[in-house]
C-alpha cells in the first residue's frame, strides 16, 4: 500500500474508547475508511505528562500534533482528512527515571501497540536507546532523535473481501496439525514461482494447497507471523531472527513475508487455505517483546508504560525487567492493561483474520499472578468467557523459565498442550532405552496418566517441532551441530534422545539408510496411532534435514528452509518420495479408522440411537496377556500390544503390535471371546506398495512381527 501525503483537515480531542488508529464518522462511530471523516488515534500512557502524534509523509518528513488526555490513562486525538496508509508513531514526554519504571523520552519515536501494520526496518544505532552510556550507574538521558531509525505504524482499514469463504467446520479433536514456517516452507520449492516463494502468497499457492490436501493435513500451525525484529547481536554476526519469536507489535503481520501489502496478503493466504478446508493456527508470543532487558531499546511499550506492561525487579540497586522468557523481559499479566492488550490482539486476529486457533509460546507466563502460575488466572477466565475466543483452538507450550515454570497438564480443560513427555518417551523407546514400555503404553493413550479421562484431547503428540532436530536428523545425529549459529555450539538442547546407527550425519551405507527409514516410519506410525492430537513438523514426512542443527532460529538460509530436492531426486539418492507417500497413506488410515479418533459415533445398539463414544484402550504383552497399569513397570522388554475397541457394540477392533527388539517376535493376539478373523492393514517393515495392502492372517491366533517394526491388524466380525 502506497504512503499518502499528509492531509490534515482538522484535529480535536477525539475519543479514548478505541485504542490504536481507527476510522470514525462525525458521531465517533467505527466505520470503514470510505465513510469516515477522519482517524482517531489513542494510546495508553497514564504517567506521561504529554503525548505527541507524529505523522510522516512519503519522504519521511514528520509533522507533530499534540494529543489530549490522559483520560482513563489514554491520550487521544481525532485528525480529519487522514487516509489509509498514513504512517505514524507516538512520542511520550514526562519523567525519565529508569529506576522507577519511567522511561519517557520525547526524542524516541514509539510504535503504536495497537498498530494494524508496521512499515520499515530498524536501524540499530545508539539513538534507538532512550539512554546513553554503557554502565547502568552512568546512564544519561539520550537526546538523539531516532524517528528515522524506527519502523512506522500504518493506518489501516479492516475491510477485506472474504468471497463468502468461511472457516472450515473441523472440530479441534480432529486436528492433524502441520507446523510450518511461512518463509521457509516455500523458499526452495521448485514448482512455485520465484516471486512468491517465501511469502504469504507462496504459502497459499495452488501447489502448496494441493500438497497439503494430498498429504491429509487439515490444520496448519504457522510459526509467528506477527511483526518481529532481529536482535542486534544476530545482526553483528550476519544472521537474523528467522523463527520470529521476538515480537514488535502484536496486531501487525510481519511485513517481510509480503510482496507489497502484508495485511491483505496474509488474509488472502488464510482465505485460500480455508477455501481448501484447511484450518490456520497462529503461533503467538505474549510472554515478552523485542525490547529485551532494561538495557534494551525503547521502541513501544517501554516508552509508554513500562510498569504496566513488564514485570520489574530490584537488582543491584536498580529496577530491571524480570526475565522469565530468556529474552530479557516478561509481560506483566497482573496488569489489567496487559491483559486488555493481549485479549484485544487475540480477538482482532480471530475476527479480522478469521484465525482458527492459537499456539501460545511459553504459555505459563500468561497465567502468572504475583509471579506464580495460577490455573484460575484472570487471563484464562477472560478467554473462557469470551464469545469469540472460547470457540477457537487454544494450544499451550506449557513451560517457561520462571519459578515452577513447567506446567504440563496444568492448563484449562478445553486447552491442548504440547506434550514433551510424549516426545521424550516415544524417542526413548524407539532409541532402545531400557524399561520404556510403561511410558510408551501411557503415551499411546494420549497420556491419560497425566491428563486423566476428562481431557482425552489434552495432549498434542509430536516427535519433532521447530525447536530441535528434524525427524531425519533425530535418527542421523547423536550430537547437535550448531556452529553456524555463532555461539561455539553451546546453544540448543543437549538432551535430544537421538541416535545415528553408527554414522554421524548423512551416510551412503544402504543398510544404515534402510534402518533410518524404518525408524522414521515407526515414529510416524506411533504418532498417528496414539490417542489425542497428532502434530508433524513440516518436511519430516519426506526427510528434511537441517544438517544436525537443532536450533535453527537464526538460519534464514538453506539450513532453516525446507529442502524440496526429493521431488527431483532419483530413488537411489533419496527416500523422500517413499516416506512422503507412506505418511500420506498413514494419515488416510488414521482418518478412516474411527477408533483412532478422540470421539466417534457408534452405531445404534439395543434400540438406542447412535451416540458419541471413545475407544476402549487395552494393553497386552507379546503373549496376549492383558496388562494393568500396575503391571506395566514390570515389562522389561521392548514390545507392546495396544488394542482399540468399541465399548458398546461389536464393531471391529484394531490391534497395534510394536516390536523394537532385534529379532522377529511372535505376538499372540488378544482373546476376544468369540470367533474372529484378523486382517493386517499396515506393516512398517514392508515397502509402501505392500505396507498398507490388506492381507488376511491365516494363523488366526498369532502374528509374527519383524524386529524394529510395527504391524497393525484389524478384527473382522
Amino acid at each position: 500500500m502506497n504512503q499518502p501525503q499528509i492531509t490534515i483537515e482538522s484535529f480535536g480531542p477525539g475519543s479514548c474508547r478505541f485504542l490504536g488508529a481507527n476510522f470514525l464518522d462525525q458521531q465517533f462511530h467505527l466505520v470503514s475508511s470510505a465513510s469516515a471523516t477522519g482517524v482517531n488515534f489513542a494510546v495508553y500512557a497514564p504517567e506521561a505528562s504529554a503525548m505527541m502524534l507524529c505523522l510522516f509523509d512519503s519522504s519521511g518528513i514528520e509533522q507533530r500534533l499534540p494529543m489530549y488526555g490522559p483520560e482513563k490513562g489514554i491520550w487521544h486525538v481525532f485528525v480529519g482528512g487522514v487516509r489509509e496508509g498514513q504512517a505514524y508513531g507516538f512520542r511520550a514526554d514526562g519523567r525519565w527515571a529508569p529506576n522507577e519504571g519511567l522511561r519517557f523520552n520525547i526524542s524516541q519515536l514509539l510504535v503504536d501497540p495497537y498498530a494494524r501494520q508496521v512499515r520499515g526496518a530498524i536501524n540499530w544505532q545508539p539513538a534507538v536507546y532512550d539512554y546513553s552510556g554503557k554502565e547502568r550507574n552512568s546512564w544519561l538521558f539520550n537526546e538523539q532523535d531516532n524517528g528515522h531509525l524506527i519502523p512506522k505504524s500504518v493506518v489501516r482499514d479492516d475491510y477485506f473481501d472474504w468471497q463468502s469463504v468461511t472457516r472450515p467446520e473441523i472440530s479441534h479433536e480432529q486436528s492433524i496439525i502441520y507446523e510450518a514456517h511461512v518463509r521457509g516452507f516455500t523458499r526452495q520449492h521448485p514448482d512455485i514461482p520465484e516471486e512468491v516463494r517465501g511469502t504469504y502468497l507462496g504459502m497459499c499457492h495452488p501447489v502448496v494447497i494441493d500438497y497439503l490436501k494430498a498429504l491429509g493435513i487439515n490444520t496448519v500451525e504457522l510459526l509467528p507471523v506477527t511483526s518481529f525484529l532481529s536482535e542486534p547481536r544476530l545482526r553483528k554476526l550476519g544472521l537474523k531472527n528467522y523463527w520470529g519469536y521476538n515480537p514488535l507489535c502484536f496486531m501487525a503481520p510481519e511485513p517481510s513475508y509480503a510482496i507489497n501489502d502484508p495485511v491483505n496478503e496474509l488474509k488472502t493466504m488464510i482465505r485460500e487455505l480455508h477455501r481448501a478446508g484447511i484450518r490456520v493456527v497462529m503461533d503467538v508470543v505474549y510472554n515478552h517483546t523485542c525490547e529485551a532487558g532494561s538495557d534494551g531499546p525503547s521502541l513501544s511499550l517501554r516508552g509508554l508504560a513500562e510498569k504496566d506492561y513488564y514485570l520489574l525487579d530490584h537488582h543491584g540497586g536498580h529496577l530491571v525487567t524480570t526475565n522469565y522468557s530468556g529474552c530479557g523481559n516478561t509481560l506483566n499479566f497482573d496488569s489489567a492493561q496487559t491483559i486488555k492488550l493481549v485479549m484485544d490482539s487475540l480477538r482482532y486476529w480471530a475476527e479480522q483474520y478469521h484465525i482458527d486457533g492459537f499456539r501460545f509460546d511459553l504459555a505459563p507466563t500468561m497465567a502468572r499472578r504475583h509471579r506464580k502460575f495460577d490455573a484460575h488466572s484472570a487471563f484464562f477466565h477472560a478467554v473462557f468467557q469470551d464469545p469469540i475466543l472460547s470457540s477457537r483452538q487454544m494450544i499451550a507450550e506449557p513451560w517457561d523459565l520462571g519459578p515452577d515454570g513447567y506446567r504440563l497438564k496444568g492448563f484449562p480443560r478445553d486447552w491442548h498442550e504440547w506434550n514433551d513427555r510424549y516426545r521424550d518417551g516415544i524417542r526413548s523407546f524407539w532409541r532402545g532405552d531400557k524399561d520404556q514400555v510403561v511410558d510408551l503404553a501411557w503415551r499411546l493413550t494420549g497420556s491419560r496418566d497425566l491428563f486423566g479421562k476428562g481431557r482425552p484431547a489434552g495432549s498434542v503428540n509430536y516427535i519433532c517441532s521447530h525447536d530441535g532436530f528434524t525427524l531425519n536428523d533425530l535418527v542421523s545425529f547423536e550430537h547437535r551441530h550448531n556452529l553456524a549459529n555463532g555461539e561455539s555450539n553451546r546453544d540448543g538442547d543437549q538432551h535430544n534422545l537421538s541416535w545415528n546407527y553408527g554414522v554421524e550425519g548423512a551416510s551412503d551405507d544402504s543398510n544404515i539408510r534402510k534402518l533410518r527409514l524404518r525408524a522414521r516410519k515407526n515414529l510416524l506410525t506411533t504418532v498417528m496411532f496414539s490417542r489425542s492430537i497428532p502434530m508433524l513438523m513440516a518436511g519430516d514426512e519426506f526427510g528434511n534435514s537441517q544438517h544436525g542443527n537443532n536450533n535453527a532460529y537464526c538460519q534464514d538460509n538453506p539450513i532453516g528452509w525446507v529442502d524440496w530436492s526429493w521431488l527431483v531426486d532419483a530413488p537411489d539418492q533419496s527416500d523422500g518420495a517413499e516416506l512422503q507417500d507412506f505418511t500420506a497413506q498413514l494419515i488416510r488410515l488414521r482418518k478412516s479408522e474411527q477408533l483412532l479418533t478422540v470421539r466417534y459415533m457408534a452405531a445404534a445398539v439395543n434400540g438406542h440411537g447412535a451416540q458419541w463414544h471413545s475407544a476402549e484402550l487395552e494393553w497386552y504383552n507379546a503373549h496376549g496377556i492383558p496388562l494393568t497399569a500396575a503391571m506395566l513397570p514390570d515389562e522389561r522388554g521392548h514390545s507392546l500390544v495396544m488394542r482399540y475397541r468399541c465399548p458398546v457394540n461389536s464393531q471391529s477392533s484394531l490391534v497395534l503390535l510394536i516390536n523394537n527388539e532385534i529379532d522377529t517376535r511372535r505376538f499372540n493376539l488378544p482373546d476376544t471371546g468369540h470367533p474372529v478373523r484378523w486382517q493386517r492393514i499396515l506393516s512398517t517393515e514392508l515397502e509402501n506398495k505392500e505396507a498398507f495392502r490388506e492381507e488376511m492372517i491365516l494363523n488366526q491366533g498369532w502374528y509374527e512381527v519383524s524386529g524394529h517394526s510395527i504391524a497393525v491388524v484389524k478384527e473382522l466380525i
